[in-house]
C-alpha cells in the first residue's frame, strides 16, 4: 500500500516514515503544499496523511482541490487545529478522517487500517433508491443523472444506509461497519458524516436519510 505524507515539520516526516514503513506500507513525502498536491495528482496513492498548515497550499486548499478534480483517494488530517469548525468545513470539502496532534502512532494505523478497507456487501452494480443511483465499482453518485461527489467515509456511509434500506442502523452498528473498533464511540463523526450527505442529497421536499432516536439511522423514500 503506498501513502502519501504531506507535511512541513521535517522530524514529523522521519518519524512517521519510519514507523509507516515498519508497519508495511510506502511513503512518500512532500514538506510544502504545492509538491504535495503535485505528488497527489499525479501518483497512484492508496491513502494521503495531510497538515493543514503547509507553506504553499494549505490543506483546506489541498483537499479542496482534489475533490474538485474528481480525486477521491483518501484523506486523512493531521494537524493541531483541534476546533470543531475546522473538523466540519475539512469534512465538508471531502477530508475522510482527522486526527488532533499530537496523536498515537496505534490510534493512526487503526485508522490508515480502516479507511483502507472497502465494503463487502457489494461485489459491483449499482443500487437505486428513489432518484439516487450509487454504483460502487465506480465510486460513483448520482441524483437525477448529476454527479454528486462524496468523500470516501460518506460513499461508505451511504452505501451501507442503501443497501439496508428502511432498516434501521444503530451507531454501533455503523461505527464497527464504517470505522473501526477503536473509533471512539462518543464522539460526533457520523452525526457530521449524516449531516454532510443530507445536504447533498436532500432538499426541503426530498427526504432520504430518518433518525430515530435510540435506533439509529435509516435512508428511505417514505415522506
Amino acid at each position: 500500500m503506498a501513502l502519501l505524507l504531506i507535511e512541513d515539520d521535517q522530524s514529523i516526516i522521519l518519524s512517521l516514515t519510519i514507523a509507516l514503513n515498519n508497519a508495511g506500507f510506502e511513503v512518500d513525502s512532500a514538506n510544502d503544499g504545492l509538491k504535495g498536491l503535485e505528488l497527489a495528482k499525479t501518483g497512484k496513492y492508496d491513502l494521503i496523511l495531510l497538515d493543514c498548515n503547509l507553506p504553499g497550499r494549505t490543506g483546506f486548499e489541498i483537499v479542496k482541490e482534489l475533490r474538485d478534480s474528481n480525486i477521491f483517494t483518501p484523506i486523512i488530517i493531521l494537524t493541531v487545529l483541534g476546533e470543531i469548525n475546522n473538523k466540519i468545513e475539512l469534512f465538508n470539502l471531502g477530508s475522510d478522517d482527522y486526527l488532533t496532534k499530537p496523536f498515537a502512532l496505534a490510534e493512526l494505523l487503526a485508522r490508515i487500517r480502516a479507511l483502507l478497507r472497502r465494503p463487502r456487501n457489494l461485489q459491483g452494480g449499482s443500487i437505486k433508491i428513489g432518484n439516487l443511483e450509487l454504483d460502487h465499482d465506480k465510486f460513483r453518485l448520482t441524483k437525477k443523472g448529476r454527479f454528486i461527489p462524496l468523500s470516501v467515509k460518506e460513499f461508505s456511509l451511504l452505501e451501507y444506509l442503501m443497501i439496508n434500506q428502511g432498516r434501521y442502523l444503530s451507531r454501533q452498528k455503523i461505527m464497527e461497519k464504517i470505522w473501526d473498533e477503536n473509533a471512539d464511540p462518543f464522539s460526533n463523526t457520523i452525526e457530521v458524516h449524516i449531516m454532510n450527505l443530507r445536504k447533498k442529497i436532500e432538499t426541503k421536499k426530498e427526504h432520504y436519510i430518518f433518525t430515530a432516536t435510540g435506533r439509529g439511522y435509516k435512508i428511505d423514500t417514505l415522506k
